[in-house]
């Protein structure tokens, strides 16, 4: 309640400033009250630190303001707006920052410092947080029958419900189930625990000295073993987002890290598709081999080679390449259709700067023979605004010529 009377204070002071004789909220009007006051929201400051307040704090303000109007009409006020006057459209989008997932170097160093702690129960927790991309409070719930042998499939780990709410089947390999045989044995056995969320009695993977591990002991073991590493520090969360990194690095489709996940949305496995560096690196390195495979249209004049996709034969004339083309006056430039007709192309020829004469016009004859073949090859793939643009060329290349001719 003390959160949502600061956060209506803010627009009560804005009303004050605003429209000081406004007595009631049954006058507040959308133009004159909420969309200055949404705008003055977005470069308020905080009033401690008059540094720009953050995007959630925006999102607060406006969003308690929305459900303040909203209950005050259901609530039937007398003075409540008679319409809505706050929309979801108004509220500012969280920025969605990608997965921070952990450098292979770092990755490497953690394991083999996990690896060599003496603190066998969290260490191995955390190894197989990475091993399978569990959140942290899903590691903690865990229970001693969590592992399950399907028949031709091998072993999964039943994921129980999280974050989400939703629960999963994870595919363990050889070493992950290792070393869950392996917390089995150095876990501290005893009379099973009150489960926190059902009540009822849980026996947890994770359990030392007949407690339940605790977030901060894990968080604290991969603080320590950071520091053995000489990396810096990581979150748990870092894990899951590492694994799932290996996973999309791999070719792992989008649907099965879904599932793998407990994502209930695409939009949220869809942050890791559009992130990792090799991926995206591999798929570089493959484009690139291949066009530089796609080549062998000889320049005219003996001028190199230039690589022009899906064009194969050492004959062929640049003119006829299935490309945006244009004539220019040391050679010629070749682009994609979908990168479009450059910007810069024959720029010179309509520059009123541009001067010529008569020692050149053997130059502009050529250039304009070209021009309209490229006009006729537009025309007949049907590139409109590129037949456009070779017919302006043409008419100036004529009245530059006209002219040349005339002096």
């Amino acid at each position: 309640m003390e959160g949502i009377a600061i956060r209506l204070a803010h627009f009560g002071r804005h009303l004050a400033a605003a429209d000081p004789g406004l007595d009631t909220l049954a006058g507040l009007d959308r133009q004159r009250h909420i969309e200055t006051y949404l705008a003055a929201t977005a470069v308020a400051t905080a009033l401690r630190s008059g540094q720009p307040i953050g995007a959630g704090e925006q999102r607060n303000r406006i969003i308690t303001l929305g459900r303040f109007l909203a209950d005050i009409a259901e609530w039937e006020w007398p003075d409540a707006p008679a319409r809505r006057l706050v929309f979801t459209r108004d509220i500012p989008k969280l920025p969605r920052p990608l997965p921070r997932y952990l450098p292979a170097d770092a990755d490497r160093l953690i394991g083999e410092a996990l690896e060599a702690s003496p603190n066998r129960l969290f260490a191995d927790a955390l190894l197989l947080a990475r091993a399978t991309g569990v959140r942290i409070g899903e590691l903690r719930d865990l229970e001693l029958d969590c592992v399950h042998e399907i028949p031709g499939t091998g072993a999964w780990l039943k994921v129980p419900l999280g974050k989400l709410k939703s629960e999963r089947m994870v595919p363990l390999d050889d070493e992950a189930v290792a070393l869950i045989d392996r917390i089995a044995v150095t876990r501290s056995p005893g009379r099973p625990v009150k489960h926190p969320k059902t009540g009822r009695p849980a026996d947890f993977l994770l359990t030392h000295f007949g407690k339940r591990v605790s977030d901060q002991t894990l968080r604290d073991e991969l603080a320590r073993a950071c520091q053995a590493a000489g990396v810096p520090d990581a979150t748990p969360h870092q894990l899951r987002h590492t694994w799932a990194t290996a996973l999309v690095n791999a070719g792992c489709s989008l649907q099965a890290l879904m599932a793998m996940l407990g994502h209930v949305s695409a939009a949220m496995s869809l942050r890791y598709a559009r992130l990792f560096d090799s991926t995206v690196r591999a798929e570089y390195e493959r484009a690139l081999a291949q066009a530089k495979t796609t080549l062998t249209i000889p320049a005219p004049n003996g001028q190199p080679a230039l690589p022009v996709t899906g064009i194969t034969s050492g004959n062929a004339d640049w003119k006829d390449t299935p490309l945006i083309k244009s004539r220019l006056s040391g050679g010629y430039c070749l682009r994609t259709a979908a990168q479009g007709s450059c910007a810069y192309a024959n720029i010179c020829e309509h520059c009123p700067s541009f001067r010529t004469g008569a020692a050149f016009l053997p130059v502009l004859a050529a250039q304009r023979t070209d021009t309209q073949a490229l006009l006729a090859d537009a025309e007949a793939r049907g590139w409109g605004e590129e037949a456009a643009r070779h017919r302006r060329l043409l008419e100036r290349l004529d009245q530059r010529m006209a002219q040349t001719e005339a002096s």
